[in-house]
């Protein structure tokens, strides 16, 4: 893959102030795209990325928005015309956890997780697919537009306590499904990368105690925890030419712990 696969297109990257979504703004800003860093609460973390991003040669705007409102969503896509002419690129990673026992779970609690993990990802994408439709093709580019969803292997693995997470990023998979069927004439990409456990701040609790890190690692028959560049980098690939014959696809980034591990010495 060429170090400026992206070269002159712009991304929006939802979620773009810490972690994984940290790590794909400045990734692709390496491959040499224009980036829109959004955030909702953390703006230091979004300065760092715009820093980031300016240091490694790129340009970047910093988009306050929550993904869950619709009048936010069309400023970002304004505030990303407005300084880059056009949006090429849509990185819907924006998510939020707000665990519970079900039946303990709260509407509110319900509802804000889906406002945001599916129905801000449908906000991105409708936007997205209206911008790629209209504006011309750009000269060595294959695709009209890409769109990547950054779901979870929790989109399939389900997970006790996390009943609105695990909904959410199921349906954002078939909704990810459905709209590559029916972009793809369009000549729109439309996938998904679902991460596996990834060493960021929302599971730090995790990952840094001993006793919980060992209990993780048996579940990852890679044996290791993975880092946000490695979310980073298949991102990449899958907006670039090299990708341009997948649409519809979930790729797991995740060591395989979607391969059942306890399954591994018989059942």
């Amino acid at each position: 893959m060429e170090k400026e696969c992206l070269a002159g297109q712009t991304a929006i990257v939802t979620g773009s102030s810490s972690g994984i979504g940290f790590a794909i703004a400045v990734a692709m800003a390496k491959a040499g795209a224009n980036i829109v860093v959004n955030f909702y609460h953390d703006q230091k973390g979004a300065t760092d990325a715009k820093t980031q991003i300016e240091e490694a040669g790129g340009k970047a705007i910093i988009v306050q928005a929550d993904i869950g409102k619709e009048e936010d969503v069309l400023r970002m896509f304004d505030e990303a015309r407005t300084h880059f002419g056009t949006v090429d690129i849509l990185v819907n990673n924006a998510g939020i956890q707000k665990d519970s026992a079900f039946i303990d779970m709260t509407v509110d609690e319900w509802r804000r997780v889906m406002d945001t993990n599916l129905t801000g990802q449908f906000l991105c994408a409708r936007e997205a697919a209206k911008e790629f439709i209209k504006h011309p093709a750009k000269p060595n580019v294959r695709a009209s537009g890409n769109i990547i969803f950054i779901s979870s292997v929790h989109d399939i693995i389900p997970w006790a306590g996390h009943a609105n997470y695990t909904a959410a990023k199921g349906g954002e998979t078939m909704l990810m499904k459905t709209l590559a069927q029916e972009l793809a004439p369009k000549r729109i990409r439309v996938n998904s990368i679902a991460p596996g456990a990834i060493k960021t701040d929302i599971n730090k609790s995790v990952w840094s105690d001993p006793v919980q890190n060992k209990t993780l690692i048996e579940m990852i028959p890679y044996q290791r925890i993975g880092e946000p560049e490695d979310v980073a980098k298949v991102a990449v690939w899958l907006a670039s030419d090299d990708a341009d014959y997948i649409t519809g696809a979930v790729i797991y980034v995740d060591g395989g712990m979607t391969l059942y591990p306890s399954f591994a010495h018989g059942g």
